[in-house]
């Protein structure tokens, strides 16, 4: 079967008239006459007029993810997210490295799902340049979540968020009849062992309860459940995490440098997620 772009090409659409695409060696375009250049690096940039950037992930950004991804300390959440996805084709919406995505096909694969697909959204073209590189079965596209999605209307069997933003209403028009939504949100005591130490974001206590709200009479909720665990982390592993999400704009490399030479060999660090379905 096609494999990266070539694979998930039927289900994207044009961001600028949501006609379908169809792809001439380097070049990707719509009957009206919109076109769009393959990145050499494999990936496909298909941002539309309203869409932004300016709060991607940076460069430095990715590279600390997939640096503490490739660890596995978070792989507790990948199986779950696998658990409650029983179809494809598999969209993840700020998909980063792709690394949840890679997981979730593996699992369908290894199952009944013959030939699973994946597309993987994010607003970064270093995330992109990565995703597009971890699994052939992964569709690399650099789009923004907070405006029309170039997806075809009803073709996902699942879409993803982790730890992501989401539009309620086009994961809704993208979701195919009977698909599914899983979406991982921090508890308030996520990484709590060292939020303060290093200067991290606090997180908001109810964000499932709000994430169920904003699907309320669009999707079914299927079920949530609580993931917690201990991981034993090393100075470079939390200097990884902190990097990695969005504190990193908000802390002085230097004060996080500092903190992290403060901490033990190994520091016990709570990882407490709430994994929410819903399903059309």
């Amino acid at each position: 079967m096609p494999s990266g772009l070539d694979g998930v090409l039927p289900l994207l659409a044009c961001p600028h008239c949501a006609a379908a695409l169809w792809r001439d060696g380097g070049v990707v375009g719509c009957s009206s006459g919109h076109r769009f250049d393959v990145a050499r690096q494999g990936y496909l940039s298909l941002l539309g007029p309203a869409a932004r950037t300016d709060t991607a992930d940076s460069a430095e950004m990715v590279a600390a993810r997939a640096v503490f991804l490739g660890e596995g300390h978070y792989r507790p959440i990948a199986d779950a997210i696998a658990d409650r996805v029983g179809r494809g084709p598999v969209l993840e919406i700020g998909a980063g490295t792709g690394y949840y995505l890679g997981v979730v096909l593996d699992r369908l694969t290894s199952t009944i799902v013959p030939d699973p697909v994946g597309v993987a959204l994010d607003s970064s073209r270093y995330a992109a340049r990565r995703a597009a590189a971890a699994d052939a079965r992964i569709g690399s596209i650099v789009a923004d979540a907070w405006s029309l999605l170039p997806i075809r209307d009803g073709v996902a069997g699942a879409v993803l968020s982790v730890f992501a933003p989401r539009d309620p209403a086009e994961i809704v028009r993208v979701l195919a009849p009977g698909g599914r939504v899983v979406v991982v949100t921090p508890e308030p005591d996520h990484l709590v062992e060292i939020r303060a130490a290093l200067g991290l974001l606090t997180v908001d206590a109810g964000k499932p309860g709000r994430l169920a709200a904003a699907f309320a009479d669009r999707l079914r909720p299927v079920g949530q459940d609580e993931l917690r665990r201990i991981m034993r982390l090393a100075p470079a592993d939390i200097h990884a995490v902190a990097q990695m999400g969005p504190s990193a704009r908000h802390v002085a490399p230097n004060r996080l440098r500092a903190a992290v030479a403060e901490l033990d060999e190994v520091t016990e660090v709570t990882l407490a997620v709430t994994v929410t379905v819903l399903q059309a």
